[in-house]
């Protein structure tokens, strides 16, 4: 059986706020995300995501 956090539970664990949990999981980039109720559960083995925009700005400073 799977063990579930909270968003904020995550955003302490990962080291980044609550909002950037939720704008991943909007952009589906956690996997295994379930919605009980109101609130928003992460699977507690999940991983953090790559954060996708520092390679932007890689890119941007090379231009």
């Amino acid at each position: 059986m799977l063990e579930y956090i909270s968003a904020p539970e995550a955003a302490k664990k990962w080291g980044i706020s609550e909002r950037r949990v939720q704008k991943l999981r909007e952009e589906n980039r956690i996997p295994g995300v379930a919605k009980f109720s109101r609130l928003w559960l992460i699977p507690k083995d999940a991983k953090k995501p790559a954060d996708a925009r520092t390679k932007a700005l890689r890119t941007q400073k090379h231009e």
